[in-house]
């Protein structure tokens, strides 16, 4: 076994690495990536992680030849090019589009909820703003259902980037967001994630509590 030519810096509880573990999951590829664990948030940043991405994000993703790709989105399209299966990105027409588009409204969800999570966590509670926090909420709530009426079908088709995203997503409400509760308006989006969290991937990949 050849040692690994690739470095993430990673967070086990980042829903944005996770979607990276899951592609790698899934294309094989997890032999090539060795990982660096690193802790940050907005008020307590990593100095490693600042070395590599000067926005202070992760995941990043450092390359044999040094260089560095950041942002998940990125990551993922690189990844998704390097095995020899089939791509988890369509690499062209109207699938690739809707596809990406399905896993961008999976970010935004993300991206809401990560929200909510700092100004719960992080901000000193008489300085939040519980208009604000209702704003993410609907974000969260619209996209959720969005998926539910209008997208099922296709997340059950396939598991690519578009079910990757969703799924991590889900996973992330669950874990920092229980009271949402968002089974309850969304049955066919609860059907669909309790039989794709059984997937190897989402196993190995489930962050810890």
């Amino acid at each position: 076994m050849s040692s690994p030519s690739m470095t993430l810096l990673y967070s086990a509880t980042s829903p944005f690495v996770r979607k990276v573990l899951v592609l790698l999951h899934e294309t094989g590829q997890l032999d090539r990536v060795a990982l660096q664990e690193v802790q940050l948030t907005p008020t307590a940043p990593s100095a490693t992680v600042n070395a590599q991405n000067p926005a202070g994000k992760i995941p990043a993703l450092r390359l044999a030849d040094g260089n560095v790709l950041v942002d998940s989105r990125v990551i993922l399209e690189y990844l998704d090019q390097q095995h020899v299966g089939e791509p988890l990105i369509p690499p062209g027409g109207s699938a690739r589009w809707r596809r990406l588009s399905l896993a961008a409204l999976a970010d935004a969800i993300l991206d809401a909820a990560v929200l909510m999570r700092y100004e719960a966590v992080l901000r000193p509670a008489d300085k939040r703003w519980p208009e604000w926090l209702d704003g993410q909420r609907a974000k969260i709530e619209q996209s959720l259902l969005h998926f539910e009426r209008e997208a099922i079908a296709e997340l059950s088709s396939r598991f690519d980037i578009a079910a990757i995203g969703v799924a991590c997503a889900l996973g992330y409400l669950d874990l920092r967001q229980p009271e949402l509760a968002w089974r309850q308006r969304c049955p066919q989006l609860a059907a669909w994630y309790a039989e794709v969290s059984q997937r190897p991937s989402l196993q190995a990949s489930t962050p810890p509590a």
